[in-house]
């Protein structure tokens, strides 16, 4: 298995423990949650299930009971509630023989119908049974990362507290998607996976489409425009699997797909419609939770400035090019080098490295050193000498030192020209003046393949490349 190894010690020491465990795992659609349990256990579980989609109680306890046939057990004749489908599992347990009971829910979101008692029993089970044993591994897991925090990790209730574990499965980085281009051994180099991952980020489901012998073009035209292509719906698929009422949350995000720098809570009002209230609140933290948009609070600056970003690599590739429906089979391999792709990979390149400050800190040498990542932007002033600037990512050190990044993509070595050279100088000034900061302000040039040497170039103090991203 590629990556993982934290979560991997956290299964095998439940294997290996003495007392019961009880553990949520929780990430986005497609981030490997499932594949992950299962090889971990090495597929031996002595029950599982997975809920249903878009069914109701009815139906969810009818599939929960056939699995608990399908594992040797004898389920009621008829169950009506989801406390008495518990008892059937329990008496399951009871039956079973082996050292450590493996119980594995997927998907248990869908299992909590509207109305339905699945939490008061999932409550009772564990604290007024399963947590008095030794023997009982409980894996819980869901696609819907709000759900299992609201419901499950944050909430006051029966099971506050009551997690031995939760594992938040992240995406790959990309060192560790190089590692299944090569394990695949797909031809590609860095510069062809960077771009794939600028395409679908470290999802590692995406990365089971590559083909040994396909060129990148090919392998982006089969997947997403060929006429039928199995990535064509997965926008949708991807929203419809996560919320159970997609709309409003699609609102917010077609309004940050319009605007690079981000949008106040103010300014997604403005744009989506939406009501100034608590279900804003709670569709944006979802957003946030499930890896679709980051927000930040500028450096400097209060928190009712709060500004939100799109962060998601796919779904700011669909917006650019997926949503019109584009009938060109070739459609990638004809717009190479078009001013579009050019736009949108400088746009995605900037989300990778915001998603692989670990791997620039570590170029930098700071990796041991406390720090706080932030993004910044100002209003001009004319009055106090500000022009007005926005910088997508400051490394604030606790050596009382700021990186100011800057970053590029480029096919070659990147060559600072002179406006580009007063653009930095006038951020540099404008952070200095408008936080009045007297750290040491380091110009940082995140790029593919470095920096030409020219008049120009001094100015940066540290240059971060491709090959520094892919660091372990």
């Amino acid at each position: 298995m590629i990556g993982r190894k934290k979560e991997l010690e956290i299964f095998e020491h439940a294997i290996q423990d003495d007392r019961s465990h009880f553990i949520a795992v929780y990430g986005r659609r497609r981030v490997g949650k499932t594949f992950l349990i299962r090889e971990s256990f090495r597929y031996r579980f002595t029950f599982q299930h997975a809920g249903l989609s878009d069914s109701g109680l009815k139906e969810q306890l009818f599939a929960f009971e056939t699995a608990i046939r399908d594992a040797g057990g004898t389920p009621s004749d008829k169950v009506h509630n989801w406390l008495e489908a518990f008892e059937d599992l329990k008496e399951l347990i009871r039956q079973s023989t082996e050292k450590k009971k493996i119980l594995f829910l997927d998907e248990l979101s869908w299992m909590d119908t509207r109305n339905s008692d699945l939490m008061t029993a999932l409550e009772h089970f564990w604290n007024g049974w399963a947590s008095a044993r030794k023997d009982i591994i409980l894996v819980i897991c869901t696609s819907a990362t709000s759900w299992m925090l609201s419901k499950v990790i944050h909430h006051k209730g029966g099971l506050y507290h009551r997690l031995t574990e939760q594992i938040d499965l992240r995406p790959f980085t990309l060192a560790e998607c190089e590692e299944i281009v090569r394990a695949e051994d797909v031809a590609w180099n860095r510069d062809q996976i960077l771009q794939y991952y600028m395409i679908f980020g470290g999802i590692p489901y995406y990365w089971e489409f590559l083909r040994k012998g396909e060129s990148l073009p090919q392998t982006i035209d089969r997947i997403l425009f060929a006429a039928n292509a199995p990535l064509k719906g997965e926008f949708r698929c991807l929203y419809d699997a996560i919320f159970r009422n997609p709309e409003p949350y699609l609102r917010i995000i077609r309004a940050l797909a319009g605007i690079k720098a981000g949008m106040t809570r103010d300014e997604l009002i403005a744009g989506t419609g939406l009501h100034n209230s608590g279900d804003l609140t709670m569709r944006l933290e979802e957003l946030e939770s499930c890896g679709f948009i980051r927000k930040y609070t500028a450096y400097g600056k209060k928190k009712k400035n709060t500004v939100y970003q799109l962060i998601d690599a796919f779904t700011l590739f669909y917006y650019q090019f997926l949503k019109d429906e584009p009938t060109d089979e070739h459609f990638w391999e004809s717009q190479i080098n078009s001013s579009q792709i050019n736009a949108w990979s400088g746009l995605a390149f900037e989300r990778v490295c915001l998603l692989h400050v670990a791997q620039i800190k570590k170029k930098l040498g700071i990796s041991g050193i406390l720090t706080e990542v932030h993004s910044w932007y100002c209003k001009p002033d004319p009055d106090r000498g500000i022009h007005g600037s926005q910088i997508d990512l400051l490394i604030v050190r606790k050596d009382q030192v700021i990186n100011l990044c800057e970053m590029k993509y480029s096919d070659a070595e990147y060559t600072l020209t002179k406006r580009e050279d007063e653009a930095i100088r006038r951020r540099v000034s404008d952070l200095r003046i408008a936080t009045g900061t007297d750290y040491a302000i380091y110009p940082t040039l995140v790029t593919t393949r470095g920096l030409v040497d020219n008049s120009y170039a001094g100015n940066i103090q540290v240059v971060v490349t491709q090959d520094d991203l892919f660091a372990q």
